[in-house]
């Protein structure tokens, strides 16, 4: 069941791109910026791993048991999951709703199964973000570039997940080349600020 459309007062931004394209430096940056951390909120997700050192209950994620999961997603509560190492992860149907009802604009990372359930969800008051790599070569130099130690099996199995993600990334609103972080930043403000109408630009305008 969808939520009726008059009764959301925000957007719905997802971001999604392959590993290494440093979509989650440019949801970062964004959260920062002085103009729009103040409507803009990151999706907090359900986990059922154990919390970990340092993690903090409601602000890196809902911890809860495999049973509350499965009685969530009976229950509709779970706009979309996924499932890593054996724990669950998913975004929460009540949370989301409870800031777009506030009129925040909620942000979400997502893989591409998990973009379009929740574009599918929301609809027009969601907006898909695809951010990609300046090539395939600049994705395998920044994948083996986070640790010595990525294994070249691993590497070559993160370029083939990514070459089927910028083919699936034509379905997206925007796509954004992250060649120049500074840059990159900019031009995902200046999206947000037209999706959203922040900074009295209106929603759709240019």
């Amino acid at each position: 069941m969808k939520l009726k459309q008059n009764k959301i007062q925000g957007s719905v931004i997802i971001i999604s791109g392959p590993s290494g394209s440093g979509k989650t430096t440019l949801l970062k940056r964004l959260l920062e910026d002085r103009q729009l951390k103040k409507r803009l909120v990151r999706s907090i997700s359900l986990t059922t791993r154990p919390k970990r050192s340092g993690e903090r209950e409601k602000r890196d994620y809902f911890f809860i048991t495999r049973e509350k999961f499965k009685q969530g997603l009976k229950a509709k509560k779970i706009l979309e999951w996924t499932r890593y190492l054996g724990y669950y992860y998913a975004t929460p149907r009540d949370f989301v709703e409870k800031q777009l009802k506030k009129g925040k604009h909620v942000i979400l990372c997502l893989d591409l199964k998990g973009a379009f359930e929740v574009k599918r969800f929301f609809h027009k008051a969601a907006v898909l973000i695809f951010v990609l790599p300046p090539s395939l070569e600049t994705l395998r130099e920044r994948i083996g570039g986070r640790c010595s130690s990525t294994k070249e099996k691993e590497i070559r199995e993160r370029l083939r997940l990514a070459k089927a993600e910028l083919l699936a990334s034509r379905r997206y609103d925007y796509r954004l080349v992250n060649k120049n972080l500074q840059q990159a930043v900019k031009e995902l403000r200046r999206i947000i600020l037209q999706e959203t109408g922040i900074g009295n630009l209106r929603r759709g305008g240019t």
